[in-house]
């Protein structure tokens, strides 16, 4: 299983940003970041200065929110669409989109949602809770709770 490390995953924001810049090739991952990169204008000097923040601490009471924690959080929204796990979600998620009318703003609907679900799950243990983050983002919706909970995959016997 692939389980980068803190620096690793920020030094990929990193190689993305800068190979983009010289026009170096991307794979497809990194052109799903790219994208992701251009979409928050306000990241730019960070990504143009990793010998700088590498190593950058972002705590709650330095009132910042952790740039690489936000930009990850877009990346998994979007491979979550990809694939359409969990179920439904590229249909709540262009529904969001379309209310909107920016595609950006729905990821961070979704993304309140995916926080709030991490946030628990670490909070009182357990796991990810799909019923909690589906619920969250059909509530952005004005729609009520799936009629039929879903099985959460640590509640899966082995």
């Amino acid at each position: 299983m692939f389980n980068p490390s803190r620096q690793d995953a920020r030094r990929f924001f990193f190689d993305t940003w800068s190979k983009s810049k010289s026009s170096q090739p991307l794979s497809d991952l990194e052109q799903v970041v790219l994208t992701i990169l251009i979409d928050h204008p306000e990241y730019h000097p960070i990504l143009e200065n990793p010998e700088t923040f590498l190593g950058q601490e972002w705590t709650p009471d330095m009132g910042e929110s952790n740039p690489f924690l936000h930009l990850g959080l877009h990346v998994a929204i979007a491979e979550q669409r990809s694939i359409d796990q969990p179920f439904g979600i590229r249909a709540l998620y262009a529904q969001l989109a379309l209310r909107h009318g920016d595609e950006h703003r729905a990821q961070h609907e979704i993304m309140e949602c995916l926080g709030e679900m991490i946030w628990h799950a670490q909070r009182y243990g357990g796991g990810p809770d799909v019923n909690r983050y589906i619920s969250c983002v059909r509530g952005k919706l004005g729609l009520g709770e799936e009629e039929q909970p879903r099985i959460n995959p640590n509640d899966i016997p082995d």
